[in-house]
């Protein structure tokens, strides 16, 4: 099959490239000009210099094809209140959205993420269709993903047959930025004395992608898919992190109160001084709750692989050191 992907270079784009050319698909690549996709950058695929926004380049990329993977975002946290944030995930979206339609795709793969649906306990964990509870975070990614999720069924309501996919936290290789191995990193090196008292949904990046792969044949129209797999504390990740990388786990429980007061003046610094705080106020909100989800829908009906975590965060560090950034 002939498929465009956009974003393809991110960590979930470079591995799900990989993964859809083992099964014998044409990808073209949707890539910004001037940027220079390492990632994918030695891979039997077509690049094609374009941008979300400007929907004739995104025509000319999606010309022929058969399904397309719309992968890109903007994940910038700061400032939390971001136009270009909006505009990305936004207006992007409904760039692809309309390119989909004019082009009668056979499938349109979307990816959100989990956070699009309210998040649970370890005993009650969070499940599509639970409403979205995050709004009050404050934060344009957050809320303009949910926004361009709902531009997506919308879409899917008239006709587009597409499939929504919403990852929790990915670990594994071709974190070139790096994005969520900054975590692993920072394990690695030691850098954090303590942990927050919240929690997320980790999965590994491979297993993701093969769940995303599945759904271009098993996805149901209009379904969404959590892809994930375990519920843990920082504490527990942390310390399977430090246990795995074979270095000091953190050992410090940072109260609520503490973490917030520490985001607080690190948010109110950065206002005043103009730069990028270590730790945000409304990141530190998130970092106090504990953001559960199951996948047993995606399991279930993609086939979602549920590999031990630890290999996630062995593939990523392996492929940092490989390249230098660790």
């Amino acid at each position: 099959m002939k498929i465009t992907i956009t974003g393809a270079d991110g960590l979930l784009g470079s591995n799900l490239v990989r993964v859809l050319l083992e099964r014998g698909h044409q990808i073209r690549a949707l890539v910004q000009q001037g940027r220079h996709p390492k990632t994918i950058m030695d891979l039997n695929i077509e690049l094609a210099e374009g941008d979300i926004l400007n929907l004739e380049s995104l025509r000319r990329a999606a010309e022929g094809a058969e399904a397309i993977f719309h992968l890109a975002a903007h994940t910038g946290t700061w400032p939390a209140r971001s136009e270009i944030v909006r505009k990305v995930n936004i207006e992007g979206t409904k760039n692809v959205l309309s390119v989909a339609k004019e082009i009668s795709v056979k499938r349109m793969i979307y990816i959100g993420t989990a956070s699009t649906f309210g998040f649970g306990t370890k005993e009650n964990p969070g499940k599509e269709g639970n409403p979205y509870k995050s709004g009050h975070y404050g934060m344009d990614y957050l809320d303009s993903k949910y926004i361009a999720h709902q531009l997506v069924m919308q879409a899917i309501g008239e006709g587009l047959p597409a499939v929504v996919l919403n990852p929790t936290f990915m670990l594994g290789p071709y974190d070139s930025a790096p994005s969520s191995g900054a975590m692993v990193l920072a394990i690695y090196k030691e850098m954090l004395p303590g942990y927050a008292p919240g929690g997320r949904n980790f999965v590994c990046v491979k297993d993701a992608a093969v769940g995303i792969s599945n759904a271009l044949v098993k996805g149901r129209i209009g379904e969404c898919y959590i892809i994930g797999n375990k519920n843990m504390s920082y504490q527990e990740v942390f310390s399977l992190m430090a246990t795995t990388l074979g270095v000091k786990r953190p050992s410090i429980r940072m109260p609520k109160s503490l973490v917030l007061a520490y985001g607080l003046l690190a948010h109110s610094s950065a206002k005043l001084l103009g730069n990028s705080p270590t730790v945000s106020y409304p990141m530190a909100k998130i970092s106090c709750d504990s953001h559960y989800y199951t996948a047993e829908k995606a399991v279930k009906e993609l086939g979602l692989p549920q590999s031990p975590i630890e290999e996630g965060i062995l593939e990523c560090i392996n492929w940092m050191k490989s390249n230098g950034i660790a």
